[in-house]
């Protein structure tokens, strides 16, 4: 170990944990000293449209085990609450730290944030040391053979496998081993969810594990169905997924991590999750290379598609109350939990764009304020994905079925009945469609359409029709 400064400030955002830490490492090999910090950042958290936000609580809870296990390996976690371009500067200036350490952020509004950091720092003398630790492929680590940035998945994922089979790029950085240069500092006491102006909400209720602790614990459950990921995954009843995606926005636990197991394994299982995780680095990428997607569509002919639009339809569309039982099964869920399942966000995406024909940018800031998981680059890429005005996006011509992707992805109703409790009595062979059911069989099981539970707001033939005139003008510039 080559000691190069005297004091480090390790500043933690996204990355809450103090297992294979890239900027914590970096700064224990290079520091003689290393204190930690992290800042529960007013300009971003005035920002959220609810007072009552479950990623906030889920952050405090999880920077609870955080400091206590920066403590326990002989350091500490200074938190404070406040504006984060100000407040770390301030205190690197008022430990004399030498440098700042944190690992890279691929959002434009961090991006602004963190160069008006180091710009800060270097007026006080101090550096600013950065590190990839939130994908396994940043930037331009994976371009074309001409150079460029890649705009389809597929090529991307081939040349991405090419690059991951040097084990390098996955190999994990100890902090145990180094825990001697961590640095004790008066705690002070946390700011708590009300001192912030924010309630609590049932993310206790809904056993949501939190921290490093809560990420360890779900990993080591999906690893025991892992090779059946391929075969469950779209199945919203049963225990498919690895539900680490909220771990993996706030970095609970490594990338590299699940990286390494999902290469170790030769299931086809396996190999899909991997695509998943594969997916995740290329909308980061597509994120760096194209800002503008934020503001405008990654297919820029697109930007011009006129939606009707339909205040009321968006309404029903959020409230699960569209007359389409899996439909509003996937909202009634992410309005109960801030979690939805994958297939799902696709149908209630496409049913949004290509049957309510409301503009995809409402339904992407719904998901951006309810989902626990929100992430700018995924949540963009997917919806932009279901709308057809993204990279490597589904044909607009290829319009979701809400009813037959019911009745294949939820062929006996488990999951309908979970949310949609209305239907509990109603037989699989009615529940994806109980419109069709004749009015003696909607009394039999007690569930009249348009007075216990709604008509279908729209019919999906006729719907997807004027989609497809929406798109067709915007193609042959009509």
């Amino acid at each position: 170990m080559t000691i190069a400064i005297d004091r480090a400030l390790v500043w933690f955002r996204r990355d809450l944990r103090v297992t294979d830490h890239a900027a914590l490492h970096g700064a224990l090999v290079h520091a003689r000293a290393v204190r930690c910090v992290f800042v529960f950042d007013t300009e971003i958290l005035e920002a959220l449209e609810r007072r009552a936000d479950r990623r906030v609580e889920f952050i405090w809870h999880t920077v609870a085990e955080l400091r206590a296990s920066l403590e326990a390996l002989g350091g500490g976690l200074t938190v404070l609450h406040g504006p984060a371009r100000h407040l770390v500067p301030q205190l690197a200036a008022e430990i004399g730290a030498d440098a700042v350490y944190a690992n890279h952020d691929y959002e434009p509004a961090a991006i602004e944030r963190d160069a008006a950091v180091e710009r800060e720092l270097h007026q006080q003398g101090r550096a600013f040391h950065t590190f990839k630790d939130q994908c396994v492929f940043e930037q331009n680590e994976v371009l074309t053979q001409a150079g460029k940035p890649f705009s389809v998945f597929t090529p991307y994922k081939n040349a991405w496998l090419v690059r991951a089979a040097d084990p390098f790029y996955v190999k994990a950085y100890p902090i145990e081993s180094h825990r001697e240069q961590f640095e004790q500092a008066p705690a002070g006491p946390m700011p708590t969810l009300q001192e912030m102006g924010f309630e609590p909400t049932n993310l206790t209720a809904l056993k949501l594990p939190t921290g490093e602790s809560g990420a360890r614990r779900l990993f080591d459950d999906f690893l025991g169905r892992i090779d059946d990921y391929r075969d469950r995954r779209d199945f919203p009843a049963v225990p498919g997924p690895s539900y680490l995606s909220v771990h993996l926005r706030f970095g609970t636990i490594s990338i590299r991590e699940l990286a390494r197991a999902a290469i170790a394994r030769t299931s086809a299982g396996a190999a899909t999750w991997l695509s998943e995780l594969i997916w995740r680095d290329f909308y980061f990428q597509i994120l760096w290379h194209h800002p503008r997607v934020v503001d405008h569509s990654f297919k820029p002919e697109y930007d011009a598609l006129v939606f009707p639009d339909d205040d009321d339809l968006f309404a029903v569309w959020c409230e699960g109350r569209t007359g389409y039982p899996l439909v509003d099964a996937a909202m009634r869920q992410i309005n109960a939990s801030g979690y939805m399942h994958n297939r799902l966000r696709m149908v209630a995406a496409s049913f949004l764009v290509k049957d309510l024909h409301v503009h995809w940018r409402r339904g992407e800031a719904y998901f951006a304020t309810h989902l626990n998981d929100f992430d700018l680059s995924a949540n963009n890429g997917g919806w932009q994905w279901a709308a057809s005005t993204g990279c490597d996006a589904q044909p607009y011509f290829r319009i979701f079925n809400p009813v037959t992707q019911s009745e294949k992805f939820d062929a006996d109703g488990r999951f309908i009945r979970r949310y949609v409790p209305e239907l509990e009595k109603v037989p699989a062979k009615y529940i994806h469609a109980p419109w069709t059911m004749t009015p003696a069989q909607q009394s039999a099981v007690g569930v009249v359409i348009g007075r216990d539970y709604p008509a279908p707001v729209v019919d999906h033939a006729q719907a997807r029709t004027i989609a497809l005139d929406l798109y067709g003008a915007v193609k042959t510039g009509n």
